[in-house]
């Protein structure tokens, strides 16, 4: 049975696009040029453009048109790693691992209720009324959008000596070395909650994700603790499902030190 019109025309201008006559980015031609060039109605291209759409290869911006979606190169984050690194160490390495170039925010620090934040208050163990510092930055891999970081502290740490965490800087040794050498808190393990849910206005904005709300974000809670067993911080990461992939490595694998490498992971 020959399929119909509109996956005909979808399948002609998929061959395009794969084959790179359309380029990403690139701009489809209108819907008049679309229906005088296959002889089809308004609503059969319009059919088709939604099946190239739900395979990920357009989007349809409104009042600008139709255009070909630019194809992401994944950036591997390893989610089980050495609990004494700061995850701003990793995210440095990895980057320099998979030959890419990471970059950062400025810092923007808040001091925030412990009760306007409930489930990081509960997984801190702050009695109500208690007070949070949040450190949030932006992360980008090669000028691209790839992650939004909020760390959210216990605000006694910072009455206890750990005052630069108050400070919007960048704490160039790491949070986590700088708590074990001020505080002699050390980080000696992590827990990690993920959950896949739509991204809100702000992220959809950041990361220039399309309208249609068909990539998610994923988020990722994770919650330290030092050598005492008491959490000292809360990490809450949101990485677009588009430009993102984990590795998880349980054990050491025999004749390997350290974690796979990168070409392993794209097997």
């Amino acid at each position: 049975m020959a399929n119909p019109l509109y996956r005909t025309i979808a399948e002609n201008l998929r061959e395009q696009i794969e084959s790179g006559i359309l380029k990403p980015g690139s701009q489809l031609p209108t819907e008049t040029v679309l229906r005088k060039r296959y002889g089809a109605s308004r609503n059969t291209i319009r059919d088709a453009i939604r099946w190239l759409a739900t395979l990920g290869l357009v989007e349809t911006k409104p009042g600008q048109g139709t255009f070909v979606v630019k194809k992401m190169d994944p950036f591997v984050t390893t989610l089980v790693a050495d609990p004494r690194t700061g995850d701003s160490e990793t995210y440095k390495s990895e980057a320099s691992e998979q030959n890419r170039k990471p970059d950062l925010s400025e810092v923007q620090v808040e001091i925030q209720l412990a009760s306007a934040n409930p489930k990081i208050a509960a997984w801190l163990k702050l009695p109500e009324g208690s007070q949070l510092i949040s450190r949030y930055q932006k992360r980008f891999i090669d000028d691209t959008p790839w992650s939004m970081q909020t760390s959210f502290y216990p605000r006694d740490l910072g009455v206890e000596g750990a005052d630069r965490l108050s400070d919007p800087a960048d704490i160039e040794e790491g949070v986590v070395k700088y708590l074990a050498k001020t505080l002699g808190r050390q980080q000696v393990a992590y827990s990690d909650l993920i959950t896949v849910r739509a991204p809100n206005a702000t992220e959809a904005n950041f990361f220039n994700l399309p309208q249609d709300g068909r990539i998610s974000v994923y988020e990722i809670f994770r919650t330290a603790f030092d050598q005492a067993g008491q959490p000292v911080r809360v990490t809450v990461t949101v990485y677009p499902t588009d430009r993102n992939q984990f590795m998880v490595t349980v054990g050491e694998v025999p004749g390997r030190k350290g974690q796979p490498r990168a070409e392993d992971r794209d097997a």
